[in-house]
């Protein structure tokens, strides 16, 4: 990466030295772990206002579910569910602000809204939506994070299958990314992330764990999700209301892989593991 593990987002920088984290925020109705809890704008902005005085330097904003089985949602019920939530905390919270959306309308829009990432579970492979983040990058300085997934929501975890995990999702990014470009979003516009639980079976999702390290090849900052997932509840057999635990243990292997961004619900106890990290790393 330019500039040694900076990106820009907007007129921002960050630093990817050290992992940092991202709150999520679903305003949705239901999303698996907190459906509902924050579809209202009230609601949503202070759960935004605790995860970034809790330490978050992204927010993560949701308007569709992407759990499996989810049912798709309009464009214009998207759209009604996150663009009076980014107007707000683009304007009032010093934090970059993501949108996490396949649909290129909702991209265009959300980045005119103030947002400053496009986290995309299809990795721009919708209609429009490459084109959207090109445009949001060369405008705005917006970058785009590019997820794996086999498959849809609808049916991504019924029996995916790989020759092997680890290089095939690489494969894809190398692939991915090499479309991008030659679309014009450049590199240093670049995000990827693994897509822990989007068509993977337990063991796909531990062996992308233990070998989190491979995808810095790609030079790219890499973002990773694994907060209240069940590749954490079905190996603990914890439901989700359970799973903190097993939420602190895999964002700590994640920093100390060197992962740039930790999305996670929990965003208290996920800066206290990655300070600790922090400060071993720093040390002789």
């Amino acid at each position: 990466m330019n500039s040694k593990n900076m990106m820009k987002f907007r007129e921002r920088d960050i630093c990817f030295d050290t992992p940092k984290v991202m709150g999520i925020l679903n305003v949705t109705p239901d999303s698996f772990s907190d459906g509902g809890q924050y579809s209202s704008l009230e609601t949503a902005l202070q759960q935004a206002s605790n995860m970034l005085q809790a330490g978050a330097s992204f927010i993560d904003v949701g308007g569709e579910s992407t759990r499996p089985g989810a049912l798709a949602v309009s464009l214009q019920e998207e759209l009604d569910r996150v663009i009076p939530v980014i107007e707000v905390l683009s304007k009032e919270m010093d934090v970059v602000v993501s949108i996490d959306t396949s649909k290129a309308q909702v991209m265009t829009e959300a980045v005119q809204a103030g947002a400053s990432l496009i986290n995309d579970v299809r990795a721009l492979r919708n209609e429009g939506a490459l084109a959207a983040a090109v445009m949001a990058a060369n405008k705005f300085n917006v970058p785009s994070c590019l997820m794996h997934m086999q498959g849809e929501p609808q049916t991504m975890q019924k029996a995916p299958q790989y020759d092997g995990v680890v290089q095939q999702v690489t494969e894809f990014f190398i692939q991915q990314i090499a479309k991008c470009q030659e679309a014009g979003l450049e590199r240093k516009h670049i995000l990827i992330d693994p897509g822990f639980g989007f068509g993977k079976t337990l063991n796909h999702n531990y062996q992308l764990l233990k070998h989190l390290q491979d995808f810095k090849q790609l030079d790219v900052p890499v973002l990773v999700g694994m907060s209240r997932k069940s590749m954490i509840g079905n190996l603990l057999h914890r439901d989700i209301n359970q799973r903190l635990a097993g939420n602190i243990a895999t964002a700590t292997i994640a920093a100390l892989s060197g992962i740039g961004i930790i999305r996670v619900h929990d965003v208290v106890e996920t800066m206290d593991a990655i300070n600790i990290v922090n400060k071993l790393q720093s040390l002789e």
